[in-house]
């Protein structure tokens, strides 16, 4: 980072979207040009809040990015570290250095935290919907959710056949009741309207933070662990981490 102390705005998920599609743009890949199966966090760094911002101390940045296809994250990478800078909101960056994260095990159940806001629903044109709060301690939450990861899988016919996608039964989310009634307790929020743009069109949507439970087989498990859970995941929402990770054994350097 160039210039400590400068600011993005709190809800900053828009201007990294518009970045990561830039720089996958500027390759020039028509076989890339629509793909989708890539999820990244918000900026992580040393940060304070102000009325104009989100302001970083630190002067290093981190982004966690993840894609479904290693030949897509290379390409990705590559562009980036292309560039001699990066402009986002206020923030002048200068992309230095990649670590490959070391993939969890993951079961048939895990413990999950959102690093980034988790949407459910993508609201069409002129359509309030995509605000509406559905509470994650009904089925209906881990209803819809369900629905968009299979149809996100069923895309991938060549890993996921349809007769593969009609054993995925298990979906359950359980959100962590004692995390929820502590925010509840003190009145703040886990869930928040974020602005969203996708073909040039704003549109606003509810995304909500919280740590849960998920029931489902395990390739379901690294499929969202990977892409993203729930809607617009290509536009940096619905990142997943593992709840407790160890965070001192977890990188190594990554190979092109």
């Amino acid at each position: 980072m160039k210039n400590k102390g400068a600011n993005v705005p709190f809800h900053h998920q828009y201007l990294l979207a518009q970045l990561v599609r830039g720089v996958v743009l500027s390759g020039g890949s028509e076989k890339y040009q629509n793909y989708m199966l890539y999820n990244f966090s918000g900026l992580k760094g040393q940060t304070k809040i102000s009325r104009n911002g989100l302001h970083f101390f630190s002067s290093k940045v981190t982004l966690v990015f993840s894609a479904f296809d290693k030949e897509f994250m290379d390409y990705f990478l590559r562009q980036l570290f292309t560039m001699p800078q990066l402009e986002i909101g206020n923030l002048i960056l200068v992309p230095e250095s990649v670590e490959k994260e070391n993939y969890p095990e993951l079961e048939d159940e895990s413990k999950f935290i959102c690093i980034s806001p988790l949407v459910l629903i993508s609201p069409t044109f002129n359509d309030s919907r995509g605000k509406r709060f559905i509470s994650p301690e009904i089925d209906e939450f881990s209803d819809i959710l369900y629905e968009s990861t299979l149809e996100r899988m069923a895309r991938l016919e060549e890993v996921f056949p349809s007769e593969k996608i009609a054993t995925f039964s298990k979906f359950q989310l359980v959100p962590d009741k004692i995390y929820l009634d502590k925010i509840r307790e003190n009145q703040k929020k886990f869930a928040r309207i974020y602005p969203v743009y996708d073909q040039d069109v704003k549109y606003e949507v509810r995304g909500y933070t919280f740590p849960f439970t998920l029931f489902a087989e395990k390739e379901v498990q690294k499929f969202v662990f990977t892409c993203g859970l729930g809607s617009f995941t290509h536009k940096g929402f619905g990142m997943l981490d593992i709840a407790n990770a160890d965070l001192n054994s977890r990188t190594e350097r990554y190979e092109f």
